[in-house]
C-alpha cells in the first residue's frame, strides 16, 4: 500500500522531520499523507479518522476518539482526513480496499500498512478496546490509564488501600467516566475502615455510570458494611440468640451480616447456607437473597463468591 501512495502522491514535508515532533492530533491531507500517517507510523501508531462535514455520526465519533487518543499520551496518534476536501486520496485508497463509502472510519498504520479498522460511532469503551489491540499489536503495552487500573487491582489485593486509592484517583483524573476504577476507590475506602470517605466517592460517581456492575457492586459492599457495623454492636446478644436456639433464622442471617463486614466471606457464607439448608423459604428467601448481596459485594469471580455458589446451586438443585 505504501508504494502504491507513493506513486500518486507528493509530500509537501520532507522525510527528516522527527517523528516525535509531530502533534498528536492533526489535521491532514493529501500533501501530507506521506509524511504525517505512512512515515509516521514507521515509528508510532497512527490512526487516521476519515470524516465529512455532513455525517453526523462523523460529530458524534470524534471527540470520543480524540480523548481515547489524548490518553494514550503519544503511544498512538490521530490523523483526520477530510474526504470532500481531499477526493483523489479518498479515491486512491478507495481503489487499495478502504472502504471509504461508509464513514465515519478510522483506519490504523502501523509500519506503513494498514492493522485495522473499524467504522461507525462506536461507543468509548470500544474505541479503548480498539486502541489497545492496536498498541498490542505493535507491541506498545496499553493505555496508561489501563496500566494504573492494573496496579490498583494489584495494590487493593495485596493489602495496600492506600496506595490502591492513589492510583485509582490517578486513572479517574484521566478516565472520570471509568466505572472500574470509582468502584476500586470506593473498595479502597473501605478497606481503609474509612466509610465517610467511601460514602463521599460514592456520591462523586458520574451519573452516567452509577448503575454499571463495579459500581453496583462497591455500593452493595458499602450498604453492608454499615449493616454489618450496626449488628457488630449488638454481637454478642445475636451468639446468645443462637446458642439459646440454633434455629433462630434472623439471628443467624444478623451474624452473617456481621462477618461479611468484619471481611470472613465464608463463615458468613455458611451461616446463609445454613439457613437455605434448614429452611429455603425463610423470609420470603431472605437468606438467599443476602447471600446474592454478598455475591455482588465481593465480585462475582472472588473465591468465597465462587465456593459459595456452588453450594447453593447445590442445594438449590439437588
Amino acid at each position: 500500500m505504501d508504494h502504491i501512495i507513493g506513486q500518486n502522491l507528493t509530500p509537501t514535508h520532507t522525510g527528516d522531520t522527527p517523528a516525535g515532533s509531530a502533534p498528536i492530533i492533526s489535521e491532514g491531507s493529501q500533501a501530507t499523507f506521506m509524511q504525517d500517517v505512512i512515515e509516521a507510523s514507521r515509528t508510532v501508531p497512527v490512526l487516521v479518522d476519515f470524516w465529512a462535514e455532513w455525517c453526523g455520526p462523523c460529530k458524534q465519533l470524534a471527540p470520543v476518539l480524540e480523548k481515547v487518543v489524548t490518553a494514550a499520551k503519544g503511544r498512538v496518534r490521530l490523523v483526520k482526513i477530510d474526504i470532500e476536501a481531499n477526493r483523489a486520496l479518498t479515491a486512491q485508497l478507495t481503489q487499495v480496499g478502504l472502504p471509504l463509502q461508509s464513514i465515519p472510519m478510522v483506519a490504523a498504520f502501523w509500519k506503513g500498512q494498514i492493522l485495522d479498522l473499524f467504522q461507525g460511532a462506536l461507543p468509548e469503551s470500544e474505541i479503548k478496546k480498539f486502541v489497545e489491540g492496536v498498541l498490542k499489536a505493535a507491541g506498545g503495552g496499553t493505555l496508561p490509564a489501563t496500566e494504573l487500573l492494573a496496579e490498583a487491582d494489584v495494590a487493593l489485593e495485596t493489602s495496600q488501600p492506600e496506595r490502591a486509592a492513589e492510583l485509582y484517583s490517578a486513572v479517574i483524573g484521566e478516565e472520570p467516566e471509568n466505572p472500574k476504577a470509582w468502584a476500586g476507590l470506593i473498595r479502597a475506602m473501605l478497606a481503609l475502615d474509612d466509610e465517610e470517605a467511601a460514602s463521599a466517592a460514592l456520591a462523586d460517581v458520574p451519573a452516567k455510570i452509577t448503575e454499571a456492575p463495579e459500581v453496583a457492586g462497591a455500593r452493595a459492599a458499602l450498604e453492608l458494611k454499615r449493616e454489618g457495623r450496626k449488628v457488630a454492636q449488638e454481637m454478642e446478644g445475636v451468639r446468645a440468640r443462637l446458642a439459646a436456639n440454633p434455629e433462630d433464622h434472623e439471628a443467624r442471617c444478623e451474624l452473617a451480616t456481621a462477618l461479611n463486614a468484619a471481611g470472613q466471606h465464608a463463615e458468613a457464607a455458611e451461616e446463609l447456607l445454613h439457613i437455605i439448608k434448614t429452611d429455603r423459604d425463610w423470609n420470603n428467601g431472605a437468606a438467599r437473597q443476602q447471600l446474592l448481596r454478598f455475591f455482588e459485594a465481593w465480585g462475582h469471580m472472588d473465591p468465597a463468591t465462587l465456593a459459595a455458589r456452588r453450594k447453593l446451586s447445590s442445594l438449590l438443585f439437588s
